[in-house]
């Protein structure tokens, strides 16, 4: 590669300074790199909530990050509009050589890249791997396909892995190459469209800083995930998920950490980290589930009935199923979902209130702080059996049951159901069970302070099970 007088180094989803394969790359190569970030207008002006937790988080990510680089006499540059225009126009200006940014392989996020690297012309650029251990086509099966069921993949992951693929990129041997510029104000969020106040730094810190805090207790905990990842009640998973999204943490370092910690909780923890990428290679190869399009196209004209009111009380939590209404509460209030919880409600949305699973997949993407299109597509089409390795369709998670085995004393109801504090434990899980008179006594009449279910599960079930049943009946009376 030639050594070029001016770069830039392009941050997307990697808000970090270290272990960073572009920015390698860049300082490497280069004499002087300038840093830059653009809150892209053609994702921002569809954000409808203007408190978005997700652009907060990256504006106070991107403070902490400028910050770094202040201390190393350079900055980051901070823009706002269409990033394939500001990039080449950006590039122009400080009449660099070259434009250095990693991977990113969401379909518009490919044709974004595309449309710069055609508006830079003569000015080259470089694109790394960065944000997986395993790329695209690097996992492949015996005759050069894609896996499509989730075992084989990591087996073959696994198989392939080794120190090369977990080492480190020492970005802090080049930070001289930092191009050296007079510390700026970061744009406001109010000047950006957009204002603060709903997300709790308390409880999820930001920047690598705050990654770093949140890896290093995991750490701690590590061992016993297999087990408590499941209990929502408890802090049992990493919280880690939004600083993998946004790239305040390098998966090397985390797969790395897994990798030769070693024991049930490393090795569980580590095939949650392969999941991702196995639904980050699936979006890769059929790009056509970024458009709604189910992964088994035989599922694809599934007649939900869509009832506005059951989704209306799904969404809002106010289905009357404790669990249920906890989960999405836990979501509207903090941005936040707990996995089980996840797999728990769009179950329910899908397969006992009929909804199309789109529909989830939709809020789930307005309100995740830890969005992903790839894992937030992997997961809804797992639960509603239309994806690639899904859960069988006849298998329907029971709201109750599950209710009853991963909140046994109602810890996490009563945290987000506030109604139900008082109802003991033997009721919580089915509040509508409960004698009127002990409604009465522990201040929860259903159908006045708490809703009485919008389903019969049981029923349900029933018409679930039909439903795909006929689906099924139609694809083989045509052969397919």
């Amino acid at each position: 590669m030639p050594h070029y007088p001016r770069s830039i180094c392009w941050f997307r989803r990697d808000l970090r300074l270290t272990d960073h394969a572009a920015l390698y790359h860049a300082l490497k190569n280069s004499r002087a790199v300038h840093c830059v970030f653009v809150f892209d207008t053609d994702i921002l002006d569809q954000l409808e909530d203007k408190q978005d937790r997700r652009v907060e988080f990256i504006w106070r990510s991107l403070r902490e990050l400028n910050e770094r680089l202040q201390q190393q006499g350079s900055i980051l540059q901070v823009l706002h509009g269409r990033a394939e225009v500001v990039i080449p126009r950006l590039a122009r200006e400080l009449n660099v050589h070259a434009v250095f940014c990693n991977h990113d392989y969401e379909p518009d996020a490919v044709r974004r890249d595309e449309a710069v690297e055609r508006s830079l012309a003569d000015i080259k650029f470089h694109h790394y791997k960065d944000q997986v251990i395993f790329e695209q086509s690097e996992i492949l099966t015996g005759s050069g396909t894609p896996y499509c069921v989730f075992t084989p993949y990591k087996n073959a992951w696994l198989k392939k892995l080794d120190d090369f693929y977990l080492r480190t990129y020492p970005t802090e041997q080049y930070f001289a190459a930092l191009a050296q510029c007079p510390a700026v104000a970061l744009p406001t969020l109010e000047s950006l469209g957009f204002t603060p106040g709903k997300l709790d730094i308390r409880a999820l810190p930001v920047g690598a800083s705050g990654a770093g805090k949140l890896f290093e207790d995991f750490t701690r905990r590590i061992d016993a995930y297999q087990q408590a990842r499941n209990f929502p009640a408890v802090q049992g998973v990493s919280c880690l998920s939004t600083h993998l999204r946004f790239g305040t943490i390098s998966i090397r370092r985390l797969a790395s950490t897994a990798y030769h910690i070693g024991g049930a909780g490393a090795q569980t923890w580590l095939s949650e980290l392969i999941w991702r990428e196995f639904y980050q290679m699936q979006l890769y190869h059929h790009p056509q589930l970024a458009q709604g399009f189910a992964f088994k196209p035989q599922f694809n004209s599934i007649a939900f009935s869509n009832d506005p009111g059951k989704y209306a009380a799904w969404c809002q939590g106010r289905t009357g199923f404790p669990l249920v209404d906890a989960a999405m509460r836990q979501l509207n209030q903090t941005g936040y979902m707990h996995n089980r919880l996840r797999m728990v409600v769009a179950s329910f949305l899908v397969k006992d209130l009929h909804i199309d699973w789109r529909r989830g997949e939709r809020y789930f993407a307005q309100h995740l702080l830890d969005f992903d299109l790839a894992a937030n597509n992997g997961g809804w089409q797992w639960a509603a059996s239309t994806g690639c390795d899904a859960q069988p369709w006849f298998r329907i998670f029971n709201p109750v049951t599950q209710s009853e085995k991963f909140d046994d004393k109602g810890s996490f109801i009563r945290r987000y159901v506030p109604e139900l504090a008082n109802c003991p434990d033997k009721w919580i899980h089915a509040p509508w069970l409960m004698p009127a008179a002990e409604q009465r006594r522990c201040e929860v009449v259903i159908g006045q302070d708490y809703p009485v279910p919008v389903v019969d599960h049981a029923l349900a079930r029933i018409k679930t099970l039909a439903l795909f049943q006929e689906m099924a009946s139609v694809i083989t009376a045509n052969g397919s």
